[in-house]
């Protein structure tokens, strides 16, 4: 089995976007194949829900998260308490984690080191992603900066790289 990482933007997508990666996605899982993911909103979240429908016990699934899931879930409510994201996506990704985790927990790839959700955290499971993953796809929208450090990652590793590049306004 190939384990292939996805990574987009979290900030903005689209129908053409979400199109795109449950359609990628459910290519993947239907060969045998696996993701990696990011457990974040919009592409991660659209990712890991194709591949739950098309795998419910979680076997072709892993999501590397910055933190444990009970901080990853603060800090996602915090972030809605901001006014950064809304209650509701908060809760919808907190729920999609935790079905996953329920499902197999060996699905869920915390950071047990890590107690705070920053750039510098994220981007250490960016790293944790590509050194799961066989190969990247990723869904880049408005030139993020974020799909490029995993992007990045997987060029300095000699990984192959498939970029689908969006443009939101």
């Amino acid at each position: 089995m190939k384990w292939i990482g996805i990574t987009g933007s979290w900030r903005a997508t689209n129908k053409a976007v979400e199109s795109d990666v449950r359609t990628a996605v459910g290519d993947i899982i239907e060969r045998g194949d696996g993701i990696v993911t990011g457990g974040a909103l919009n592409v991660d979240y659209f990712a890991t829900d194709e591949a739950m429908k098309r795998d419910p016990l979680g076997t072709h699934i892993k999501v590397c998260l910055p933190v444990a899931l009970e901080l990853y879930a603060a800090h996602y409510r915090k972030r809605a308490d901001e006014g950064v994201i809304t209650p509701e996506q908060a809760e919808t990704l907190i729920a999609q984690l935790e079905r996953l985790k329920s499902a197999n927990p060996d699905s869920i790839l915390a950071n047990p080191k890590n107690d705070v959700v920053d750039t510098s955290t994220y981007y250490e499971r960016n790293t944790h992603v590509m050194e799961l993953s066989d190969e990247l796809l990723a869904f880049q929208v408005n030139e993020s900066q974020g799909v490029q450090d995993t992007v990045d990652k997987a060029l300095s590793k000699g990984k192959p790289v498939n970029i689908r590049k969006y443009t939101i306004f």
